[in-house]
């Protein structure tokens, strides 16, 4: 049984991974913020539906603070972390850029300084397919330059990724750069698409579709991300490449129209959604599609949950948890 700190354990991939370890046995130490980016009682709620079945707790800690990170893994001493806490959202970050700076790079260092104090076995931290930029060169892999990001948020990430192959260089901390690809189900953040769109048709209102609806994403249900962060978790990088850092694409490898995600949350809410078009928005990409062949070859990942299939219980969830 290994002991695995979860950053991030109230949010929305966060709950599903801590949920999964548990289940398979490990024991898990979940912290959280909890702050009022969106609706903290969402947060809470996810913690009672998912994890305190379990008997799973999720202690409030901020991992921006140092101190409060070093009593951390003084008091737990984990083996390995995964690392989600963060400040996310595109659009936020032309509002809100020095939360970015504070939740994503001062917190990364917080970690990685913590992992060097208190060796761990492997560190897995979120990144975001957001990192690839304004590429036109699909689907987008591990191997490809990001050096351009379109957002603040993307920069972070890359930041992060940075910060981690200088340590993972430095002082030998086996660290996975996890790029996820937009991520949605029940229980997800209800600042993304899929929560936007489907509470808007559950209650006629009109949605905004960017980019006048021209625009593709690699829609990923959060059951398989969580069964991808187990089982790069369970491969930590050797040193044969050189510095002990892996990064991994972790998405679908389907590209869909948002369109037709549109139309299949239509089916399921049961009418039309009416859509005002609009320009792109700053920040935003064209389209993401994940090439996943490194995290297949690694642990055998295969998504298996489709967008038809995954579209309709998202929907079910969300009249269930916010009403029509």
């Amino acid at each position: 049984m290994n002991k695995v700190l979860v950053t991030g354990a109230a949010g929305f991939i966060g709950t599903y991974v801590s949920r999964a370890l548990a289940q398979r046995g490990d024991r898990v130490v979940g912290v959280d913020s909890f702050n009022d980016y969106y609706d903290p009682q969402l947060k809470h709620d996810r913690v009672a539906a998912l994890l305190t079945p379990l008997d799973v707790h999720v202690q409030q800690v901020d991992v921006a603070d140092a101190a409060a990170v070093d009593r951390l893994f003084a008091e737990h001493q984990p083996d390995r972390i995964v690392h989600l806490a963060a400040q996310a959202g595109v659009r936020y970050s032309l509002a809100a850029p020095r939360a970015y700076l504070r939740a994503n790079v001062d917190a990364f260092l917080n970690i990685i300084e913590a992992c060097r104090a208190y060796p761990v076995e492997h560190l897995a931290f979120a990144s975001t397919s957001s990192i690839y930029g304004a590429t036109t060169d699909i689907p987008y892999r591990e191997s490809q330059k990001v050096s351009q990001p379109v957002s603040l948020y993307a920069a972070t990430k890359g930041a992060n990724e940075l910060m981690a192959h200088a340590y993972a260089h430095l002082f030998g901390i086996p660290m996975t750069a996890l790029r996820f690809f937009t991520v949605y189900g029940p229980w997800g953040r209800p600042d993304m698409a899929p929560l936007l769109f489907t509470r808007a048709g559950l209650a006629g209102r009109p949605i905004t579709v960017f980019n006048q609806g021209q625009m593709r994403r690699d829609f990923t249900h959060v059951e398989d991300i969580s069964r991808g962060v187990l089982g790069a978790l369970d491969n930590a990088p050797g040193t044969e490449l050189g510095a002990p850092l892996r990064v991994l694409n972790l998405g679908r490898g389907e590209p869909v129209d948002l369109l037709r995600f549109i139309e299949l949350i239509e089916q399921s809410v049961g009418q039309p959604i009416q859509r005002q078009y609009t320009d792109m928005q700053p920040g935003d990409m064209v389209e993401t599609y994940a090439d996943t062949t490194a995290a297949k070859e690694l642990f055998d990942y295969a998504p298996k949950i489709a967008i038809d299939e995954g579209v309709p219980p998202l929907v079910a969830w969300c009249r269930d948890y916010f009403g029509d």
